[in-house]
């Protein structure tokens, strides 16, 4: 508003003519009261001329003062309503510099200006704050426009023109779109709620000033259409402290990490029930008020669920790398049990009082080598030898064991699909799949009842997604094991494929049986799924990718097996050489090759290996080595010794498995691979066969 003298009630140009119009009287009185006799005339005349001029003067400078300051009121009045709704801090001057209004952003930054000089906001800037102002208005009077840079990227604009009674100063910051908003700051609410991005509008202290309609979709009801009476830090959970405080420092430039992680708890509207919510806050000081806050919102909880799956991944493939380790140690030992076991049962006849004790360890220990067969099944480092399966003909195999599992009270129907298609898979290990499924069916239904193996052709025409995976489309052959027991409770759902979980009493159950399925299935590159209902039962489902079935073969007529190495070279003996860390197993090892008839030289090291190499001053036929070992591993002092023994054959042996090579391929061409726990069988026929395989080009 413009402002008034509040005594006389006029205008401070009006004010500003009165000395004008007292001059004259005042000079008056002076002569009057220097010279009191003072001769009228013609020095009468000119001083009442003069003080006519005089008055007629001061009155023109009063209307003109006057005019001016109607003609400001009547500016001030057509622009007021333009500068109020405003973004940036603007204010409207006299000619002099007199601040007669500010709007709304200008008065939050910087108090009320109104009835002060301009100049003192310039001051606030630039330390040449008058000689600043002068050119200011000497250039915006010649253009119309000038402006100059402030500390910050701040730009103070200066408009006004000769004929117009006003000046127009604007602040304006850096990166600010200089769009029409309302006057209280926010933008309309038709363009907010258009929008396609979660957005609101807070205080400081976390209260909602505004929101859009992708925000309270968002949010699902909880944010009302204004906002009103609301804050944000009742509904979302602070960032480890309370989100109030984060907001405070946002605004106070002190927090560098804008973006937050925070959990909304809200019922779910489909089961009535509290489920967890991550909403991804990212927060910035509003540019058209300073004090205020804009946050965008976008839901993380798909995130937050990649999360616990990476997590959990790292955690499974720990305990993975931790079964593998102990299958390895394991292997070794069972190894060296049952390997001492067969050469005492070499020594004596089934009539033997001790040859039934022995067959007790020979079978327990085999036992021991299926339980750390899991665990390198569960670890996906088993050794499958796939091959293309009939499961028709797989399941027919098996359905004599399966009838004898379930026992009597329990029924099994076994459906086939007539055109079943042929899958790639390791009949043994698909085997123990199947009867672990159907073990368990049968432990769930402890009064009887009926179990169901069917398979069928599943052709997929889109990705199928559940359980956290996806199945990509395309054609699968799916097996079905359905019990009519008591079914799997939601809690343990979950859970059901973790090593050593079971919801069977103690001594009941290992943990490993479905653990081992999982992992059987997944290295075969199927997927296995679990449905249950509490009282109604449970279905698993495995799918493995259909395949082709392979053409008819002609089997060749069985031929007479290779005669050893030893017998294939005359009288001459097949020298060995055994290099093995663990004792037992090379002590084992040893005694069964000299029992067949081969000379055998030991190591215990890849370096011990290459100096008996050294010394022996004889040919090797044969290197049989284990494949980790501390210092040279097996394939590293092996490709080092074929450059002195090229012709001689190669078997490596190991606890792991194949994978243990890179890309599941010997280092070394034609080499075999021996799987720890082996047997003396085992051992010396593919001794044998190995040294027959290269004996047409081996001399002695």
């Amino acid at each position: 508003m413009a402002h008034l003298d509040e005594q006389a009630g006029l205008p401070r140009g009006a004010l500003a003519a009165l000395p004008v119009l007292l001059a004259p009287m005042v000079l008056g009185a002076a002569v009057l009261a220097l010279r009191p006799g003072a001769p009228t005339g013609v020095a009468a005349v000119v001083v009442a001329t003069i003080a006519v001029a005089w008055y007629l003067l001061g009155g023109a400078v009063s209307a003109a003062h006057l005019a001016r300051g109607i003609a400001a009121r009547r500016a001030l009045r057509a622009i007021r309503g333009e500068v109020a709704v405003a973004p940036e801090p603007v204010w409207i001057c006299d000619a002099d510099g007199l601040v007669l209004f500010q709007n709304a952003p200008a008065q939050r930054s910087f108090d009320d200006m109104t009835g002060r000089q301009i100049l003192m906001l310039l001051a606030r800037f630039r330390a040449d704050a008058q000689g600043q102002l002068a050119d200011l208005s000497a250039k915006a009077m010649r253009l119309g426009h000038a402006e100059i840079e402030l500390p910050g990227d701040e730009r103070l604009s200066l408009s006004c023109s000769p004929d117009a009674p006003l000046q127009v100063w604007a602040l304006h910051r850096a990166g600010f779109d200089e769009g029409h908003v309302a006057p209280d700051g926010d933008m309309p609410q038709d363009d907010f709620d258009a929008i396609p991005v979660a957005l609101l509008r807070l205080t400081a202290d976390g209260r909602i000033c505004q929101t859009n309609l992708a925000a309270r979709e968002l949010m699902e009801g909880l944010l009302a259409d204004d906002g009103a009476d609301q804050n944000l830090a009742e509904l979302l959970d602070g960032p480890g402290r309370p989100l109030a405080d984060w907001l405070a420092d946002l605004c106070a430039g002190r927090a560098v990490n804008l973006t937050e992680m925070l959990r909304l708890r809200h019922p779910d509207t489909r089961t009535n029930a509290m489920k967890d919510r991550h909403i991804q806050l990212s927060v910035a000081r509003d540019p058209a008020d300073p004090g205020r806050l804009i946050a965008v919102m976008s839901d993380a909880s798909a995130l937050k669920t990649l999360e616990a799956q990476f997590v959990q991944s790292q955690k499974m493939q720990a305990i993975g790398q931790l079964a593998g380790g102990v299958a390895h140690d394991f292997n070794n030992l069972l190894t060296a049990i049952s390997g001492h076991c067969d050469l005492l049962m070499l020594r004596r006849d089934k009539g033997d009082p001790d040859f039934a004790d022995l067959d007790q360890i020979s079978q327990n220990a085999n036992r021991a080598a299926a339980l750390v067969g899991q665990l390198l099944a569960f670890s996906r480092k088993q050794t499958l030898r796939l091959e293309t399966l009939d499961l028709r003909d797989t399941l027919a195999d098996l359905t004599h064991l399966l009838n004898r599992l379930v026992g009597e009270r329990v029924g099994l129907t076994i459906t086939y699909d007539p055109a079943l298609r042929a899958i790639r898979a390791d009949k043994r290990q698909l085997e123990q799949v199947i009867m672990n499924l159907v073990v368990n069916a049968r432990d769930a239904m402890p009064q009887g009842g009926d179990i169901s193996v069917r398979t069928e052709n599943v052709q997929l025409s889109a990705p199928l997604s559940r359980d956290r995976v996806t199945l990509p489309k395309g054609d699968y052959v799916c097996i079905r094991v359905t019990d009519r027991g008591c079914g799997i409770s939601p809690e343990h759902l979950d859970k059901i494929f973790e090593p050593f979980f079971t919801t069977k009493r103690t001594g009941e159950g290992t943990g490993l049986g479905l653990s081992t399925a999982y992992g059987i299935v997944k290295q075969t590159g199927g997927f296995i799924f679990c449905d249950s209902a509490i009282g109604e039962g449970t279905t698993f489902s495995l799918y493995f990718p259909a395949h082709a079935r392979p053409a008819a073969t002609v089997t060749a007529l069985p031929q007479a097996a290779p005669r050893p190495a030893s017998q294939l070279q005359g009288n001459s003996r097949a020298t060995v050489l055994l290099v093995e860390d663990e004792a037992p197993v090379r002590a084992f090892a040893s005694r069964a090759l000299k029992l067949k008839g081969f000379d055998v030289l030991e190591a215990s090291s890849g370096e011990d290996a290459l100096e008996v190499l050294d010394t022996c001053g004889r040919t090797i036929d044969i290197f049989v080595t284990d494949v980790v070992m501390p210092g040279l591993d097996g394939p590293a002092w092996v490709q080092q010794a074929k450059e002195r023994h090229p012709a001689a054959a190669v078997i490596f042996m190991s606890g792991y498995t194949e994978d243990i090579f890179v890309e599941g391929r010997t280092p070394v061409a034609g080499a075999a691979f021996l799987a720890k726990p082996f047997t003396l069988t085992e051992l010396t026929q593919l001794v044998e066969g190995q040294l027959a395989a290269g004996s047409g080009g081996r001399r002695h």
